[in-house]
């Protein structure tokens, strides 16, 4: 199985059986066939009465892809109104809602709970805290920002259509998953992740840093390269999604393909919005 640019998939369960099937085969993870009056789908144990979980499928990433963004949303939406309320609320949401989805990722990862609903769910909502208030800051005049509330339309529609372009992409098969996209991808990620701390650290001592993010053509190029960094991964998501798929993963373990979409998603929207207030404020 391939290694997915999103650290959330890789502890994700490994392949175990024989079904080959493509993503969005909603039978791709049925058994093959029934021993003892079992039913397709499930594994007999013989410690227990109670049958396996039955085998993950395309409308199972589906569903909880959908609940994630959907709480993820309705939490970003209360964030923005509060914070549009009450300016001072911004920092702490920020702040608060980025350090708290960030330990869960960290949580989900190492402690191998990525298929854990309630962290999954709660990592949904902290980032909907956080995305509510940066989303008013990039945009509010009061923070400084450009563009309001149409800004923000913008990049959740540039977010979607870069989503399901890749997914375009991936289902036509122009441009195939292999070992060496992986590793390209991987290595520019951890680039960009380095750039990141880097320019972090830079700015504590001057004005801007390296200049990635201080709006000029620098940023720009940074910006777009991140985007396409986020919208490669998407290709690596799908395709080990597909791979779980195919190897009958467990019902829940869709939580966790759920939980790297949307963390792809979220890092791709807040780059699509700093690359718009950019030019909102040329």
């Amino acid at each position: 199985m391939r290694t997915s640019s999103n650290p959330v998939f890789r502890n994700l369960p490994k392949q175990q059986g024989g079904g080959y099937a493509t993503f969005g085969s909603a039978t791709a993870g049925a058994s093959q066939a029934a021993t003892f009056g079992q039913h397709p789908g499930t594994q007999a144990d013989p410690y227990t009465t109670q049958p396996a979980q039955r085998a993950m499928t395309i409308d199972d990433v589906v569903t909880k892809t959908g609940i994630t963004l959907g709480v993820l949303s309705v939490t970003a939406i209360i964030s923005y109104l509060l914070v549009s309320s009450n300016t001072d609320l911004a920092i702490p949401f920020v702040i608060g809602g980025g350090l708290i989805g960030f330990g869960l990722v960290m949580f989900a990862t190492f402690g191998r709970k990525m298929d854990n609903k309630a962290i999954v769910l709660a990592y949904a909502a902290a980032e909907g805290v956080f995305l509510g208030a940066l989303s008013l800051m990039f945009t509010g005049v009061e923070f400084g920002g450009v563009g309001g509330s149409a800004l923000i339309g913008q990049a959740v529609l540039g977010t979607f259509g870069v989503f399901f372009g890749m997914l375009i992409v991936y289902k036509t098969g122009a441009i195939r998953v292999t070992p060496r996209l992986t590793r390209m991808v991987v290595g520019a990620l951890i680039g960009v992740v380095v750039l990141m701390l880097g320019n972090l650290v830079a700015s504590f001592f001057m004005e801007d840093g390296f200049g990635l993010r201080s709006g000029g053509p620098l940023a720009i190029i940074f910006s777009l390269v991140c985007i396409g960094i986020a919208a490669f991964s998407f290709l690596l998501d799908f395709d080990q999604a597909d791979q779980l798929i195919r190897a009958q993963a467990p019902e829940k373990a869709a939580w966790g393909v759920a939980l790297g979409l949307t963390i792809t998603l979220v890092w791709l929207y807040v780059e699509i919005l700093r690359l718009l207030s950019y030019f909102q404020n040329d």
